[in-house]
């Protein structure tokens, strides 16, 4: 028997949404929860002057312990572990100084993200002026040129850090933050996204990450899939017996959609990154974002082929291959919320729940939809994760600053929107995971803290004219059959060829 119904809620916005699929501000499930009033100032794009300083900072907190597992308590870190800065600043040292931070939130999350300073401006007296739409590639460049840009900038992807890196703009955060906590509260695959050449070549640590989203999801309707007596698989093999079952009973497996107008292609990227991960090293992967490893190489050509196995069989994918390049991504998934399921499998980040409540109003997490994780291929490389995420870069180097880019590796910096719920999972391992509002995210959260290793969104990785350029025409191409698959790939690799390394 199939299930006939579905109900539930999540929002969120539909632009900032498509922004984080992509690898831009990151959304993860969301829910319900009013934030409180803005804790942070906002400014103009250019700084403006700081408003008036919070509450006086109280004192550094007494015989602090070492940072806490996932799931206990929050606040008992050692900010001195971290850094003498964060340590001064809780001890008031300074108390009025101002920190500039561009940002590209905007809405319900940029509402959470001042939320998210309120407790350090109130502890340290630190004024933290927050320059909305500051992010932008264009904002950045214009303001690096004129000797304006903000002390601190939250880089929506890290290939733009690392060109700012290469011109010794970016302060290196392996002087500014203690190495061993950064290895004992980042998975190391959040430490090696951020670790980009600096201005001599050497390797420097552009960036931190303070909440990510999680892409290597799963999502399928839950009752119907309980009552179809269906099993989540946790190896690959399980999941070829899981498709090959729905097949057998008549339905067809997975919901696939890449049309996105202009951007149109991006999600079989996250496809081809996933399966990458889970078929080659993680020094494969990263030769490849970076262009030492060809899109025609053997490696790529076997994930292309485990993506092709699945995607150009019309009794996998529901409307056939033909459909997919011309299916657009939030409306993918719908027709598996219909009663009964048209489809039964949809591989995508966490932020695609609000279209489906968009797209099928009253659908219930948990209930009419769930997800579980997109099983290893080759068991030698474990239980990888992909993931994209805003990161925090430093610009100028002040004990001020030093102080914000230190507490942004603690689990307290994202503790307050984890608590409001919706658009943010952490990537510290002293995470609590009994804030998070929803089972989702709290399941999103833990998969990310059992993962053997995580890497980003390998397009957003990769220098634009190839990311966002030929990647997504090429792939584009030969799913809708315009190009073989030797055609494809040399147009993805061409445009290495615009890239100055």
């Amino acid at each position: 028997m199939r299930s006939k119904k579905f109900p539930l809620l999540f929002l969120a916005t539909i632009a900032s949404l498509i922004l984080a699929a992509c690898g831009g501000s990151t959304a993860t499930v969301p829910a319900a929860t009013q934030a409180p009033a803005a804790a942070a100032t906002t400014a103009p794009e250019a700084p403006a002057e700081a408003t008036t300083a919070p509450a006086e900072a109280t004192t550094a907190p007494a015989e602090a312990t070492t940072a806490p597992a996932s799931g206990s308590a929050a606040g008992a870190t050692d900010y001195s572990k971290i850094g003498k800065e964060l340590a001064d600043a809780f001890a008031g040292t300074y108390k009025g100084t101002t920190v500039s931070l561009a940002h590209g939130l905007s809405g319900d999350e940029e509402v959470k993200f001042k939320a998210t300073f309120e407790d350090f401006q109130e502890k340290t007296g630190i004024i933290i002026n927050l320059v909305p739409a500051g992010n932008t590639p264009e904002a950045i460049s214009v303001k690096v040129q004129s000797g304006t840009i903000e002390d601190i900038v939250n880089f929506p992807q890290p290939g733009l850090m690392a060109t700012y890196a290469t011109q010794g703009k970016i302060i290196d955060l392996n002087t500014v933050i203690n190495q061993d906590w950064l290895k004992q509260n980042y998975n190391q695959g959040f430490i090696d996204t951020n670790t980009v050449p600096g201005a001599d070549g050497a390797p420097i640590l552009g960036g931190v990450f303070e909440r990510i989203n999680f892409k290597s999801a799963v999502w399928y309707p839950k009752k119907a899939f309980d009552e179809a007596g269906y099993t989540v698989p946790t190896t690959w093999e399980e999941q070829q017996a899981l498709m090959d079952n729905i097949v057998k009973d008549g339905d067809t497996p997975w919901c696939i959609g890449i049309e996105s107008a202009g951007a149109t292609g991006w999600p079989a990227t996250d496809w081809v990154e996933d399966i990458m991960l889970r078929t080659t090293s993680l020094e494969n992967y990263d030769k490849w974002t970076k262009g030492d490893l060809a899109f025609t190489s053997p490696e790529v050509k076997n994930a292309f082929k485990i993506l092709t196995d699945i995607w150009f069989n019309d009794e996998y994918v529901y409307g056939g291959r033909t459909a997919i390049a011309t299916t657009n991504f939030g409306d993918a998934p719908t027709p598996m919320l219909q009663d009964p399921p048209k489809c039964w499998m949809h591989r995508q980040g966490t932020f695609i729940t609000s279209f489906f409540e968009r797209n099928k109003p009253g659908v219930a997490a948990g209930v009419d939809y769930d997800f579980y994780y997109l099983p290893p291929i080759d068991p030698q490389y474990g239980k990888p994760v992909l993931f994209a995420g805003d990161l925090f870069s430093m610009f100028n180097d002040r004990p001020e600053v030093r102080a914000l880019i230190q507490y942004f590796t603690t689990y307290e910096s994202i503790q307050p929107w984890i608590k409001l719920g919706g658009g943010a999972i952490s990537p510290h391992k002293n995470a609590v995971l009994s804030d998070y509002t929803t089972d989702l995210e709290r399941k999103a959260a833990q998969t990310i803290l059992d993962a053997d290793s995580a890497r980003f969104d390998g397009s957003d990785l990769m220098a634009g004219e190839v990311g966002s350029g030929t990647f997504w025409k090429g792939v584009t191409d030969y799913i809708s059959g315009s190009a073989n698959e030797d055609q494809a790939l040399e147009t993805m690799q061409s445009g290495w060829a615009n890239v100055k390394k």
